[in-house]
């Protein structure tokens, strides 16, 4: 196990420093950058002042040189004007449009943007298991013909207008105040109790609007595994040597089905970021997927380059525990190394 750990994490290294080349070489596709525009458009205007300060940015951080060698610096493996100063260093880069280190921008979106997706996640197999248990095993009856409505209504539904009516409904009868995580008033104070709990109020609506659709495609999905599995011969078998039902269902169907999720874990929470950029964006949530719209709209590649590395990230330790997930599940991948 400690030598597969170490040779994943090593790929693991190899795949993200492959992503980062590309990452970088795409946003540098686009003709100019956020400081060449901005000094055209203060030349134009006749800002002498602010024209200097942002040539003077272009020199701290390479943008005059080679594009290979400007990728080299932002990585860390090439000196800067500073030394060796770049991701692998700790120095995430300066946000040009908002005047500021990526570090202090992307700051508290980043573990709000995983929060965020950690509760949707647990939110829509707690939901979405049991739905799809009780389905197939009662397959053409009321429940299954209810959960598969629900289900078709929650894929067809489209996430901000279901982002809009349930702001309204929650304003209008628990009084949460509408967007955001948490009442304005605790808008750049500390941590308390008090915050925590507005937190958790106002985690409801994103969690249920981010979730739905991926609850009913589990549903479907998980639906449609489980009366695969229950037409197979070992579980009639099983079944005719007298095993209980719940022990039948849950020993070998149940798990067997489940595969196919595991597999899905290294890409769900990069499409849970990706997919819920329109749904942060009308819930004014502060996660980074509005940031990463922001900086590639308005060409701030440091910012950009670093979400998009850090979705990148996600992905590859996503794929990591799907895959130990799966030797765990299932006894056939667990035993065909050896």
């Amino acid at each position: 196990m400690i030598r597969y750990l170490l040779r994943r994490f090593v790929t693991m290294l190899v795949t993200l420093l492959i992503i980062s080349a590309l990452v970088f070489l795409i946003i540098k596709l686009p003709p100019g950058d956020f400081l060449t525009n901005q000094i055209a458009e203060l030349r134009s205007q006749g800002e002498a002042a602010s024209v200097a300060k942002a040539e003077f940015l272009i020199k701290q951080y390479g943008l005059d040189r080679p594009v290979w060698e400007q990728y080299l610096v932002w990585i860390g493996l090439w000196p800067g004007p500073s030394g060796f100063s770049g991701i692998l260093q700790g120095d995430w880069g300066w946000s040009f449009e908002f005047d500021r280190p990526v570090s202090e921008v992307v700051g508290d979106a980043l573990w709000l943007t995983i929060l965020i997706n950690l509760v949707v996640v647990v939110f829509v197999h707690v939901v979405a298991i049991p739905i799809a248990i009780y389905s197939a095993t009662r397959q053409y009856s009321v429940g299954d013909y209810i959960a598969t409505f629900i289900g078709y209504i929650g894929l067809a539904t489209p996430s901000f207008l279901l982002a809009l009516i349930l702001l309204y409904y929650t304003n209008r009868w628990f009084g949460i105040s509408i967007g955001g995580l948490y009442d304005s008033r605790f808008a750049g104070q500390p941590w308390s109790w008090e915050k925590v709990q507005s937190l958790l109020g106002h985690l409801i609506v994103p969690t249920l609007v981010i979730g739905l659709g991926g609850t009913a495609a589990m549903i479907r999905r998980m639906r449609a595994n489980l009366l695969d599995e229950l037409g197979k011969q070992y579980f009639v078998t099983a079944r005719a040597k007298g095993m209980p039902p719940p022990r039948a269902l849950l020993k070998y169907p149940f798990r067997m089905s489940l595969n196919p999720f595991m597999a899905d874990i290294g890409n769900l929470l990069p499409h849970l970021i990706s997919g819920s950029v329109l749904v942060s964006l009308v819930l004014s949530l502060p996660t980074v997927g509005p940031l990463l719209l922001q900086a590639l709209k308005s060409q701030d590649q440091f910012l950009a380059g670093f979400i998009l590395m850090f979705v990148a990230m996600l992905t590859v330790i996503g794929m990591l525990i799907s895959d130990l997930l799966l030797a765990w599940l299932d006894p056939r991948i667990r035993l065909s190394g050896r």
